[in-house]
């Protein structure tokens, strides 16, 4: 059986170590030495003739004999040890620098790699703050009304013709004068349409016109509102609409589906195709109940309107729906809900 390798060795315990050592294997030397001295004096002086010189010496010249020596030794020794300290320190303070470099130098990696976003990552984050914040926009305009659209017109078709009902038919109501809804101009197909798409730039005047349309309209604001919170929260995950390049499938298929069809027989009409797209959503919709709530929603309330819709619609403009940004959101959720299974 092969052995594991084991953990490698800390360089720095490494290098104190071995100064630990050499520090060691001088004061061993250094010991040595002194003894040698020591013991050499000693038996140069004992073993000297009578008579000798070295006898007469005097007190200070015998302690300079000994000692002189023996201090310089091991002041050797003291300025070794001092030199050795100082380079482990130098080394210590190296590491130091060479660290501090390599942490500025990522954290200056990272600041460009954020900053280097690409020119349409950029565009669709604007698109997606402007969408967030189109109601509070829209709130200083809703006292605001057009001119131009108080008397609808005969080129001016409704995006929902919904059928009134017959006052003769319904308990007489109060003399309470005609309610605003009445008052207000039917939204318009192209309105309608516009609304869906989201206005694309802060500049972009004709799209907050229509999404204001809209949002005066209590069954479109519905829709409107179910599918900006849908697409805030896919700019979380980084699903962006603009990305998908939907099949278009046939006008036909959307009636079938406005009709109450579902299943494979109208699987086409989910043509978003992007694998990474749809794993990231399914995923959210398993883990959070807030997005999966807000996902269903958002279907019902696609359903619901877009039903009364096409009663009114030509294949043209239902083409044109489906190009949308709301409507790809629909074609994305409806996959992974299994509208189309």
């Amino acid at each position: 059986m092969e052995a594991k390798p084991g953990p490698l060795p800390d360089p720095g315990l490494a290098a104190e170590a071995e100064r630990g050592r050499s520090a060691r294997a001088t004061e061993i030397v250094a010991g040595l030495l002194s003894v040698v001295w020591v013991v050499a004096v000693l038996a140069y002086i004992l073993t000297s003739p009578p008579g000798n010189d070295v006898q007469t010496l005097g007190l200070v010249m015998t302690l300079l004999i000994v000692f002189l020596p023996l201090a310089l030794i091991w002041m050797a020794v003291i300025t070794l040890r001092s030199v050795r300290d100082l380079r482990a320190e130098a080394a210590r303070l190296q590491a130091s620098v060479d660290a501090m470099r390599a942490s500025y130098v990522q954290t200056s990696a990272q600041v460009q790699a954020s900053a280097m976003k690409p020119s349409v990552e950029r565009k669709l984050d604007e698109i997606a703050a402007v969408t967030k914040q189109a109601e509070s926009v829209l709130a200083t305009f809703s006292s605001r009304r057009d001119t131009a659209l108080t008397v609808p017109s005969a080129d001016r078709k409704a995006a929902l013709a919904v059928p009134r009902p017959d006052p003769e038919a319904e308990q007489p109501g109060l003399a309470l004068g005609t309610p605003a809804e009445d008052m207000r101009p039917p939204l318009s197909v192209g309105d309608f349409i516009r609304a869906l798409q989201f206005p694309e730039t802060p500049e972009d005047k004709e799209g907050f016109r229509a999404l204001r349309l809209a949002l005066e309209d209590r069954t479109v604001a519905k829709l409107i509102r179910s599918a900006q919170d849908v697409l805030t929260l896919l700019s979380q995950e980084g699903i962006y609409m603009d990305d998908l390049k939907p099949e278009m499938a046939r006008s036909d298929l959307w009636r079938r589906f406005a009709g109450g069809e579902r299943g494979r027989t109208i699987a086409a009409l989910g043509g978003i195709r992007d694998r990474s797209s749809l794993a990231l959503t399914a995923a959210r919709m398993r883990e959070d109940t807030v997005f999966r709530d807000a996902a269903h929603h958002f279907l019902r309330t696609f359903d619901k309107t877009f039903a009364v819709f096409e009663a009114n619609a030509t294949d043209a403009e239902l083409a044109d729906l489906a190009d949308t940004r709301t409507a790809r959101a629909f074609m994305l959720f409806g996959r992974v809900a299994g509208v189309f299974d």
